[in-house]
């Protein structure tokens, strides 16, 4: 036996089969689901708003083994009505692609059932980025009038001094980074708008079919 393949090395670069296996598994593949717009909704709200990758929300809904293998006992045998679903195509790793057709097979689950009901999981989170959505936009009219206060006394200070007066350079350097912050959180807040139209009623209904 080769000395590499002792120490459990690939003849690639001398690479641990763990490692290279590893990094197949995080491989991006496109993975194509028939999903309610309920469904497709929440997952680009819990992107948007988290901040995440959709890929990485795949992955780790995908990897959950447990609460996977529990949802496809509940869905066992069953079969999924296809009306009103959307074909959506998705960036998801090797990996986790693999972890959803293998629990699919093993229980006959359908794999877009298993999406929707594991995404299901992400309501709370939903509704409490909702309130927090409701709070920014609350905040923000604040922020708006203090800006607006502020870029009024900046004005003021132009008139009053100088242009090369210190006092006058740094509010007006302070107002720069102020707007640039402001605009900043403005499109932060109209990005979040996706959530005020969710109905989570709509996630619900996944419509499977008991077989006959």
């Amino acid at each position: 036996m080769k000395e590499n393949e002792k120490k459990g090395m690939t003849n690639e670069g001398a690479l641990p089969r763990t490692f290279t296996s590893d990094l197949r598994g995080r491989q991006s593949v496109r993975a194509t689901f028939k999903l309610s717009e309920g469904c497709i909704e929440a997952i680009s709200i819990v992107a948007a708003h988290l901040g995440i990758k959709q890929k990485s929300l795949f992955d780790h809904l995908a990897e959950d083994g447990p609460s996977l293998r529990s949802i496809a006992r509940e869905i066992q045998d069953a079969k999924l009505d296809k009306q009103g679903r959307i074909q959506k195509t998705y960036v998801i790793s090797r990996r986790s692609l693999s972890s959803l057709e293998h629990v699919s097979r093993n229980f006959n689950a359908p794999r877009d059932a298993l999406i929707e009901l594991s995404v299901q999981r992400l309501l709370p989170i939903i509704a409490k980025e909702r309130k927090k959505h409701e709070k920014r936009k609350e905040m923000l009219k604040e922020i708006e009038n203090h800006f607006k206060a502020g870029s009024v006394l900046l004005h003021k200070l132009k008139g009053s001094l100088d242009t090369e007066d210190p006092i006058f350079q740094k509010f007006e350097s302070m107002m720069a980074v102020y707007e640039s912050a402001y605009q900043y959180m403005a499109a932060f807040v109209e990005k979040g708008k996706i959530i005020e139209e969710f109905q989570p009623d709509h996630l619900k209904n996944v419509w499977i079919i008991a077989q006959d």
